[in-house]
């Protein structure tokens, strides 16, 4: 995989981007046990944060009427809340990269995930709206580095499993999000009804996050880090001795992702489909209870769309990075959305179950859009580079949309105008997810 030939071992050197003394002694007596128990430890760190990437919303979600009632916001406010996670993804995001390379990606990992237990812990309780929207931000914070981190983890650490690793990634996140859309009611009436408490549970989750990355603190990142201008691999021939002409530097100049129709393509494909997937989980809920649907079942119904994403998570980044295009699964994504948003306007209740199926089907363009990230560039920097552009542009791109949701709900008094702003947006989602699924690289567009 990756252009490897099939007479030659292409082996990338510690990956630079989550040091540790355990891996330098991978090459000494004992090293290859401390490596396998270093990989061990990396997938559990990589598994318990995509578990926390999405409940600070999700748990939001479920109990957003107590929110919005205990804090007093209108509408209009309760959707400027609900765009709050696709900003602070494309403000801290981009910065993911440089911070990468300064502290070694371990680090920020394991600053990202205690920036969520602490603003989970301290939004419930910070008093009024500006508090709770100062610690909703803390949280996204860490999510948002995290979330551009991952891919490139992925890339440097299993280089020929991207699939696997990507889905195993996507499985735990939309494990985390069903988690906390299904369990947050139940779990708050179980404590009292007290929707503070309810919400601050889940920082316990992120504090467990915490423990895997602490080995990989201690060592600093030196270059070439994600985004550098090199990239050290060492090349070696089956059953010869490499000697030092085998230490090789390839230059990996930064690149112009602004010049890459693909990366473009990527960037909004991204965009739309973030618009949809934080529409859906901070106000599907409150469509469904306004239907008539008590909040437990609510919750419930938001968790299986949620949970569609474990199963498919799995399955379509290892068939993405089968095919030669994924433009195919891109459309069969965005049919099963508009299927789900026609089920929603015209039978909100009746059909419940199944819309939220639909729509869980649908919300599965996340995995297959970080699949894409890992397929649609040759080199370890240049993943990072791509995320980080793809990622915080495409949030950028999907900040009015739950904010223009809560408005348009809030002035026509009913969901018919917000459910046709997501079935109008699912259209160029699904034309430029078509053209980002195209064979091609951004070295090739961006570095011309």
């Amino acid at each position: 995989m990756m252009g490897l030939m099939p007479s030659e071992e292409t082996r990338t050197m510690t990956p630079p981007t989550v040091r540790s003394s355990a891996a330098h002694d991978a090459g000494k007596p004992g090293g290859t046990s401390t490596r396998a128990w270093t990989m061990r430890l990396l997938v559990l760190g990589i598994v318990l944060s995509a578990l926390n990437l999405r409940p600070a919303i999700t748990s939001l979600g479920a109990l957003l009427e107590e929110v919005r009632d205990g804090l007093g916001m209108s509408g209009s406010v309760a959707g400027l809340l609900t765009s709050v996670p696709p900003l602070c993804f494309a403000v801290f995001g981009v910065m993911a990269p440089r911070l990468a390379r300064r502290f070694g990606a371990g680090a920020v990992v394991c600053a990202g995930m205690a920036a969520i237990a602490t603003g989970l812990l301290v939004r419930p309780y910070a008093g009024g709206t500006a508090g709770f929207l100062a610690g909703s931000a803390l949280a996204l914070m860490g999510i948002a580095v995290s979330n551009v981190l991952m891919p490139v983890i992925v890339k440097h650490w299993f280089p020929d499993r991207v699939g696997s690793m990507t889905g195993l990634y996507s499985m735990a996140l939309a494990l985390g999000t069903a988690l906390a859309a299904a369990v947050t009611v139940p779990l708050t009436d179980a404590l009292g009804g007290s929707w503070q408490t309810g919400l601050a549970r889940w920082a316990g989750l992120a504090v467990a996050a915490v423990l895997p990355w602490l080995p990989f603190v201690r060592g600093r990142a030196t270059p070439p880090g994600p985004g550098e201008k090199a990239a050290e691999t060492t090349t070696q021939t089956q059953g010869s001795d490499p000697g030092p002409a085998a230490h090789t530097r390839v230059e990996a100049p930064r690149l112009r992702m602004a010049r890459s129709r693909t990366a473009w393509a990527l960037a909004v494909f991204f965009g739309l489909q973030a618009t949809a997937a934080y529409i859906t989980m901070g106000w599907m809920a409150q469509i469904f209870r306004d239907a008539g649907v008590p909040a437990g079942t609510a919750g419930l119904l938001l968790a299986v769309t949620m949970v569609m994403g474990v199963p498919l998570a799995f399955v379509i980044p290892r068939l993405a990075t089968r095919l030669p295009q994924q433009g195919p699964i891109v459309l069969a994504l965005g049919v099963c959305g508009l299927a789900g948003y026609a089920g929603l306007y015209l039978a909100p209740a009746a059909g419940a179950w199944v819309w939220a199926l639909l729509l869980g089907v649908a919300n599965c363009a996340f995995p297959l859009a970080l699949t894409m990230v890992g397929m649609r560039a040759r080199t370890g920097p240049g993943v990072a580079q791509l995320s980080a552009f793809a990622q915080s542009t495409g949030y950028l791109i999907s900040i009015p949309g739950p904010l223009l949701v809560g408005v348009l709900y809030q002035h026509s008094g009913g969901w018919g105008l917000p459910i046709a702003l997501m079935s109008a947006l699912m259209i160029p989602q699904m034309a430029v997810g078509f053209l980002a699924g195209r064979d091609r690289t951004v070295e090739d567009e961006a570095a011309r």
